[in-house]
């Protein structure tokens, strides 16, 4: 692992579409979806170095790792 700080990746799940939605404020043009958090991560270890080297122009810059804020919803459950 380098010294560099991560890249930040947030996961969403997306009711109405029933997938993890991935995006990032550190990746230009990160936006991809999965029907399960594995799915998504085992995806973005492919499409993060691709993005970054296309969409940045950061092809000097290694890419070690990425960490991932996972945001579930919250069940609203009514009363009796």
């Amino acid at each position: 692992m380098s010294d560099q700080a991560a890249y930040q990746v947030t996961a969403t799940w997306d009711d109405e579409a029933a997938v993890w939605v991935a995006t990032s404020a550190d990746i230009p043009g990160l936006v991809t979806e999965a029907d399960t958090l594995e799915d998504l991560r085992a995806a973005l270890r492919e499409l993060v170095p691709v993005l970054l080297e296309e969409n940045a122009g950061l092809i000097g810059r290694s890419f070690d790792q990425f960490e991932m804020t996972v945001r579930e919803p919250v069940q609203q459950h009514g009363v009796a």
